[in-house]
């Protein structure tokens, strides 16, 4: 399935798909510099379409739009509004929505600072990042020869375009290995992140997952912590090594895209039996009734289109 849509918001206006370009001299396409989001609305009992946790996913593009000191010419509001106005234009109920911010044409060079900002919304229909049989027996992963970024080389808890360069290396690595998906430590050894998802272990009544220090801030590792709360369990926010994995009852990767993922194995060694434990299909029975606004406790994170003024 690709990409396609019928129009893509661009600086203001709805445009039709194959109108929306950027010169090849665009400043971002030659630097990395950027910053995105990856948000999904899901359809909901009513057969309307539901977007998952909109307001975190755009304060944390404002975020890191703060950080990378790139200043847009319209509010959170407007890129809120922008965003469903795009989905419904679009006839989408289930659907990824991707808010892309980047420097335009102008000067070149490192020391750029006066080029314009664009910002660009685009919607499309995108099924399971990691196959629909990953989702259903689990993937298998390797730990990457790349290491995560360094907190004080990059902005981690930013999400920015050229971080993904990284990720991209170590996804490429283990897919020609063979693997489905890589772990990434991170400069001390510990495990950080999958290139595109955060994950957790479980051990007995032990729930670990890396802590937000080096790793992306993900929106669906909250929404899972606060499921798993809700259920009774305590979630450790720690490092631990890629040993974790191999002595784990189970194991599994969240995101936007990934949702919630299992792990069924890492660097060869089985993790728990090696297929999705009872508590790896319970998280992703209940966040797929959290998304499509089925799970009393987390509807007030959905966002109706027909709702917002």
């Amino acid at each position: 399935m690709g990409v396609e849509s019928k129009y893509i918001w661009f600086d203001g206006e709805l445009v039709p798909f194959d109108e929306a370009r950027v010169h090849v001299l665009c400043h971002s396409l030659h630097y990395g510099m950027g910053a995105f989001e990856g948000i999904r609305s899901y359809t909901q009992p009513d057969g309307s379409a539901g977007v998952w946790r909109l307001d975190e996913h755009l304060e944390r593009l404002f975020d890191s739009l703060k950080m990378l000191c790139m200043d847009i010419d319209f509010t959170e509001k407007e890129i809120k509004r922008a965003c469903l106005e795009t989905l419904t234009a679009n006839d989408f109920t289930e659907a990824y929505i991707r808010p892309l911010v980047f420097f335009g044409v102008g000067e070149m060079g490192l020391g750029a600072r006066s080029n314009p900002v664009h910002v660009v919304i685009a919607t499309w229909q995108w099924g399971a990042y990691l196959g629909d049989e990953g989702l259903r027996s689990g993937v298998s992963v390797k730990t990457s020869s790349f290491t995560r970024h360094h907190p004080n080389a990059a902005l981690q808890r930013a999400k920015i375009i050229g971080h993904y360069v990284n990720s991209i290396l170590a996804r490429y690595e283990a897919n020609e290995d063979g693997f489905d998906e890589a772990i990434m430590l991170d400069m001390h050894g510990f495990v950080a992140e999958g290139t595109g998802e955060n994950v957790f272990i479980a051990k007995g009544d032990k729930i670990k997952t890396p802590p937000v220090a080096n790793i992306l801030p993900g929106i669906t590792r909250r929404s899972i912590i606060e499921i798993l709360e809700r259920e009774g369990h305590q979630v450790q926010e720690t490092w631990f090594g890629r040993d974790g994995f191999y002595v784990a009852d189970e194991a599994w990767m969240v995101g936007t895209a990934a949702e919630v993922t299992p792990i069924r194995e890492v660097d060869r060694r089985l993790v728990g039996k090696g297929k999705p434990g009872p508590l790896t299909r319970r998280l992703q029975e209940l966040y797929s009734a959290a998304v499509r606004g089925n799970l009393d406790y987390m509807k007030q994170y959905i966002t109706s289109p027909t709702l917002v003024e």
